[in-house]
């Protein structure tokens, strides 16, 4: 299979698909998007979701779909735009939810809605393409699996939903652990295993390797598919000269014994051909020092900038991962 740059055009619209986690993960597809008409479907981290105050929520699934639909918070760098919190502060008056989790009154209209198409016996996956066709967002969202698969971290002072170590403490409770709940029972979601299979390429957005990309992973048969995929799969480093870029993946990354660095988390991954994931990985121009390491380990890689300011400078960062999968 021969990809040409996408900057020239393709004859036809190329199938990308993309691995994702929420906020990093939206931006890292409004670049994909912007590089034109192509079959783009994003499988999305559902490890974050949970049942609050009798709603379904899914942070990642809602960040990207208000990302891409232009509603989405830019400031707060989640929520809606023009958000009222009304109905949190009721709840707090009640006693009922988490006080120190807000939620978002035009959000609650998402977590209802999708409560509604759940509790009527549809899966996540009907409902998501249900809320979505609200918006012309240029991108298919598939949850990774229907199942209720939600992350929990083990610490010295208990057992907490991922939510409440990462919104409440910060990620400031040391974890000994994660765990995806129930991942055992659980089976990708409808049309992912199609996805991967019919794919033409592959990319791991620069989302939390641990709590945003391993629960997709740990997805019985997801891990296979990707291995047997035709499609190169090519990831994006969300280490930046050894610190993150968002949020506090550097505490999840200690908790699991891997090195905060974008060498670390791409020989976590692996390489493909020794049985990992990835055939090839983007570091940070800061980083070009690890490319001839990662090159030994049988990792094609590329120093390039990473840091997405805007989805022009994102949809460059994208080609070279296009250009990076070229097989001559």
């Amino acid at each position: 299979m021969v990809l040409s740059p996408l900057r020239g055009g393709y004859g036809c619209p190329v199938k990308i698909v993309v691995l994702s986690g929420g906020v990093g993960g939206a931006r890292f597809l409004l670049g994909v998007r912007s590089l034109g008409s192509h079959d783009v479907t994003a499988i999305v981290n559902v490890g974050d979701d949970m049942w609050l105050t009798g709603v379904r929520i899914a942070p990642d699934l809602d960040s990207i779909m208000y990302a891409l639909a232009g509603v989405n918070d830019t400031e707060r760098g989640w929520g809606r735009a023009g958000e009222s919190e009304r109905v949190s502060a009721e709840l707090r008056e009640y006693g009922v939810g988490w006080p120190w989790f807000t939620l978002g009154d035009l959000d609650l209209g998402t977590h209802l809605t999708r409560t509604h198409y759940l509790r009527e016996g549809v899966g996540l996956t009907e409902a998501t393409h249900r809320i979505t066709a609200r918006w012309p967002l240029g991108v298919t969202l598939l949850p990774s699996t229907d199942s209720e698969v939600e992350t929990h971290v083990h610490t010295a002072e208990g057992d907490m939903h991922f939510q409440e170590w990462w919104t409440r403490h910060r990620a400031a409770l040391p974890a000994l652990s994660f765990e995806y709940r129930d991942v055992a029972a659980a089976a990708p979601a409808p049309g992912v295993l199609s996805a991967l299979a019919e794919a033409d390429l592959i990319l791991i957005a620069p989302s939390n390797p641990v709590v945003s990309i391993g629960p997709i992973l740990a997805i019985p048969g997801l891990r296979d598919a990707l291995l047997a995929a035709s499609a190169p799969i090519i990831g994006v480093s969300p280490i930046i000269d050894g610190a993150v870029v968002r949020g506090m993946a550097d505490a999840c990354l200690t908790a699991i014994g891997v090195e905060t660095s974008a060498s670390a988390v791409a020989l976590h991954y692996g390489a493909r051909s020794t049985g990992g994931l990835l055939d090839g990985w983007l570091v940070d121009s800061a980083d070009a020092p690890s490319v001839p390491t990662l090159e030994a380990a049988g990792i094609r890689a590329r120093a390039v900038p990473l840091w997405m300011r805007s989805p022009e400078v994102t949809a460059e960062m994208v080609r070279s991962a296009v250009e990076l999968a070229r097989v001559e």
